[in-house]
């Protein structure tokens, strides 16, 4: 339960980042720069906001150093990342998850693809620098 709780949280502060982003980029970025340029642009401020998310949220839900506790909360901000963002797009745009896909710029359409990998992976990959950690022995594991 501890691991389904972590990947809602760590759904909630990622996509929040990303709906307040979002205004910025379409009103006042894509005007200057393209749709291009300005999803590249917020994708390092995206970064952060995965990789500070998932920090605090092992930590505080105090989910276990094993791998598949970690990528299993992940994988369920993931899942929910992309129900939400094809809900949205489905609803809001009228388009087919196919039309969205087609739709999307190539470059920064595949730099999202890779960073939908790193915010389900990173969790885990936290893990991997957490001070005086190394593997944890087995019997912590859960």
């Amino acid at each position: 339960m501890r691991v389904v709780a972590a990947g809602v949280v760590y759904f909630l502060i990622v996509f929040g980042a990303g709906s307040a982003l979002a205004p910025i980029r379409v009103l006042w970025l894509v005007p200057r720069v393209g749709v291009r340029i300005a999803e590249l642009l917020e994708m390092p401020i995206m970064l952060l906001v995965i990789i500070f998310g998932a920090q605090w949220i092992v930590r505080r839900f105090a989910v276990p150093r094993t791998a598949s506790a970690r990528l299993s909360t992940g994988f369920v901000a993931l899942a929910l990342l992309l129900t939400a963002e094809f809900i949205l797009v489905l609803w809001l745009q009228g388009m087919t998850v196919g039309d969205y896909l087609a739709g999307r710029d190539p470059v920064s359409g595949t730099v999202y693809l890779l960073m939908l990998s790193v915010f389900a992976a990173m969790p885990w990959l936290v893990s991997l620098f957490e001070r005086g950690t190394g593997p944890t022995p087995q019997y912590y594991r859960s």
